[in-house]
């Protein structure tokens, strides 16, 4: 538990001037970063982060101090947005995952370097339009580990699935967008 942690939620908690609006400053782009990859629709977000932090405020008192205080938070704007796209009838996975554990992906490197692929300015044009199609889960999931640089353990706490789900999900991921970018570019698989 991080002792600034501590400090804050002690401070929002104790109504101290100024200390929710720390809170949401520090927190705001990974809640943002969270709902904004699984809805997809600005207005939306914006409006799903106010109701992030609105739930954080009133629930507070709830945490227990058991992981990062970004990652309940982030936890909080994943449980939103899911509830948001259960709503609207937005399917989370792609149909045809099967959701199952990928064994495969917890013991094999698949040599696909996102990072490199998003360094070259036009593959990274044609990466981050494969990456808009992706399922609300996929995308956030590999934005959350490649591009936020999250571990696989706070994923697994931001999304409440396990370890083993998650590192296939990437797995899956990472070879569904290979494959994309080696068609377009006339590599062969």
């Amino acid at each position: 538990m991080d002792h600034q942690d501590r400090q804050l939620v002690e401070a929002v908690l104790a109504n101290a001037p100024g200390a929710f609006e720390r809170l949401v400053r520090e927190h705001q782009a990974l809640c943002w970063h969270i709902i904004y990859r699984m809805v997809r629709h600005p207005e939306d977000a914006r409006e799903l982060c106010q109701d992030t932090f609105l739930r954080v405020h009133q629930h507070l008192r709830q945490y227990r101090y058991e992981s990062a205080l970004k990652s309940w938070i982030g936890r909080v704007a994943y449980t939103v947005a899911l509830r948001y796209l259960e709503r609207k009838r937005i399917a989370v996975l792609d149909p045809s995952e099967d959701g199952d554990g990928f064994d495969v992906a917890e013991r094999a490197s698949d040599s696909f370097d996102l990072e490199s692929a998003y360094a070259d300015s036009d593959m990274a044009a044609h990466l981050h339009a494969a990456i808009e199609t992706l399922p609300p889960l996929q995308r956030t999931l590999l934005t959350l580990y490649h591009l936020d640089e999250l571990s696989i353990d706070e994923i697994a706490s931001i999304t409440g699935l396990a370890t083993g789900t998650i590192k296939s999900h990437l797995f899956r991921t990472r070879l569904r967008l290979r494959e994309q970018l080696q068609t377009l570019y006339g590599v062969s698989p």
